[in-house]
C-alpha cells in the first residue's frame, strides 16, 4: 500500500504566502513526476505544477513566478512555495505522483487534498 500525506494548508490574507509538503509512504521503489493540483469550488481540477525525477519543472501561467516546487528525493517528499498569495487561489490542493511500487507494477496516486484559502 502507498499514500500521500499533504500538509501546510490554511486560511491566509492576500499577499502572504504558504508552504505545502506532501510525503510519500508505504512500499515505494522510485518515483516519477510529482505535482500539485488544485480545484476551486464548482471549477474542474487544474494543473499548478510539476516536478520530475531529474528536478524539471513545469508550472500553470496564473502561478508563474508566485510558486516554486521542489522534491526531496530522500524524502520521497514534494514542497509546493506559495507566495503572493491572491483570492483566486483560494482552492483544494491535491498532491500526485506516479510511483513504482513493484518491478512493472506503476500506480499515480492522489493525496487526500488540503484546503488553502486566501482571504482578508
Amino acid at each position: 500500500q502507498v499514500q500521500l500525506t499533504e500538509s501546510g494548508g490554511g486560511l491566509v490574507q492576500p499577499g502572504g504566502s504558504l508552504r505545502l509538503s506532501c510525503a510519500a509512504s508505504g512500499t515505494i521503489f522510485s518515483i516519477d513526476t510529482m505535482g500539485w493540483y488544485r480545484q476551486a469550488p464548482g471549477k474542474e481540477r487544474e494543473l499548478v505544477a510539476t516536478i520530475t525525477s531529474g528536478s524539471s519543472t513545469n508550472y500553470a501561467d496564473s502561478v508563474k513566478g508566485r510558486f516554486t516546487i521542489s522534491r526531496d528525493n530522500a524524502k520521497n517528499t514534494v514542497y509546493l512555495q506559495m507566495n503572493s498569495l491572491k483570492p483566486e487561489d483560494t482552492a483544494v490542493y491535491y498532491c500526485n505522483a506516479g510511483i513504482w511500487v513493484g518491478v512493472g507494477r506503476w500506480k499515480n496516486t492522489w493525496g487526500q487534498g488540503t484546503q488553502v484559502t486566501v482571504s482578508s
